[in-house]
């Protein structure tokens, strides 16, 4: 068996934000993510609750194996019980993200997919965030409109917490005094330099940077011949 690819470290990485999760509901948003739930429930976290997002629970392989239908859905949203992992294209220093538009929201210069459910996804469970392109367009130090909530406004909500934000580029958190973005791990191949060059602020950065922990033997095969066996996590994160 050939060793992990980025894209592998990156579902390793997507799948730990789910570690000892308990029964909470899952809602992975987007293709790396998706493969990472699905692992995370195979292997580490048993209990974890997978949906096909409408109004089933499903196995890893997608078959049902539940009923959630949309008011109980709402309930688990709003006491905690649910884990999003969003995308963002923007993400601030704290936390804060934007999926709305870039500019001013008067008059943007580009709209984009509008604010939806990010408010009530960050003020009421937590939420991860996937960046599969790490810029200083996505990384930027204020963010254009405030969609998903960050540690600067959120104000004490009760269920607020960002466990961590996972790019091609390494995994971060905001285990800091102030609330936020460190780095918590570099993907294996990738210099601290090109990371602080695709940053638009100063993250906060361990004397000592670990490495994105790498894929067991049996992850590699749940993740190749189980989960993904026709390899789409390479169209994602090709590296």
């Amino acid at each position: 068996m050939t060793g992990p690819t980025r894209a592998e470290y990156c579902v390793i990485a997507c799948a730990e934000a789910w570690r000892d999760a308990g029964e909470v509901l899952a809602s992975p948003m987007g293709l790396i993510p998706s493969i990472g739930a699905r692992l995370a429930r195979l292997t580490f976290a048993p209990d974890l609750l997978l949906t096909d997002g409408e109004a089933l629970l499903v196995r890893p392989d997608g078959t049902p194996e539940g009923w959630l239908p949309y008011r109980e859905h709402l309930a688990w949203v709003t006491a905690g019980r649910r884990h999003v992992m969003m995308g963002a294209s923007q993400i601030d220093r704290f936390g804060n993200q934007n999926i709305a538009c870039i500019g001013d929201w008067e008059r943007p210069e580009r709209q984009l997919l509008g604010v939806r459910g990010a408010p009530v996804n960050t003020l009421n469970n937590p939420t991860s965030y996937w960046i599969p392109r790490h810029s200083r367009r996505v990384f930027v130090e204020r963010v254009d409109m405030v969609c998903g909530v960050g540690y600067d406004r959120a104000a004490g909500a009760r269920y607020h917490r960002i466990p961590r934000v996972v790019s091609d580029l390494g995994v971060f958190d905001f285990a800091t005094p102030d609330r936020s973005m460190r780095l918590a791990s570099l993907h294996p191949g990738v210099t601290m330099e090109r990371v602080e060059e695709a940053t638009g602020f100063e993250l906060t950065v361990p004397d000592e940077i670990p490495v994105t922990r790498e894929p067991t033997g049996e992850e590699l095969r749940l993740i190749r011949e189980v989960v993904d066996p026709t390899g789409t996590r390479t169209g994602e994160v090709a590296a």
